[in-house]
């Protein structure tokens, strides 16, 4: 059972790596060079979907790490 949590940790964590880093490495030199409104709208909405994943990986874990009663 520890191999599997551990697996999909692992797993979750190296694919929101990826996306972060291709976020920020293709995504941003290419709205940056670009700046057309459609880039720009494109480009907050995949900034804010980053930014949700991010919140939700953080109260998991918080949660995770400090089991409060419900």
């Amino acid at each position: 059972m520890f191999a599997i949590k551990l697996t999909l940790i692992l797993a979750g964590f190296i694919l929101y790596l990826f996306g972060t880093v291709v976020g920020f490495v293709v995504g941003i030199p290419a709205l940056l060079s670009s700046g057309e409104p459609q880039d720009i709208i494109t480009a907050f909405g995949g900034f804010i979907t980053w930014m949700l994943i991010t919140f939700g990986f953080i109260i998991h874990i918080i949660k995770t790490a400090l089991p409060w009663s419900d």
